[in-house]
């Protein structure tokens, strides 16, 4: 039976790893868009890094929005069409004052 969980996606610990790859790249910063796209590319970049040492059997994809606090809404959704038994998604809100940022993990297993 242990055998059998070692390979589920389990979304607490993909959200785990996200976090702390925001955190660790936005940290307290304030927003600038000239860094947005490095912010971004340094935050998958983590996630992937971290995801790909869990050495389960899953392609990954990984997004990342940061969007600067200014009063206007943001909404993000998502479909998907695949096995709930075996893929898993993971999605996480998080920011600072100045900036939020969504980053969504897709796992499909392979």
């Amino acid at each position: 039976m242990d055998d059998e969980g070692e390979n589920e996606f389990v979304s607490e610990q993909v959200n785990e790893i996200v976090k702390i790859a925001i955190t660790k790249t936005l940290g307290s910063s304030a927003y600038s868009k000239d860094k947005v796209n490095a912010w971004c590319a340094q935050i998958i970049d983590d996630c992937l890094k971290e995801l790909a040492k869990l050495n389960k059997p899953f392609k990954y994809v990984v997004t990342c929005t940061i969007m600067q606090k200014n009063g206007a809404p943001m909404h993000t959704g998502l479909a998907l069409f695949w096995d709930t038994k075996t893929d898993g998604v993971a999605c996480v809100q998080s920011g600072v004052d100045t900036m939020d940022c969504i980053t969504t993990v897709f796992a499909c297993m392979i």
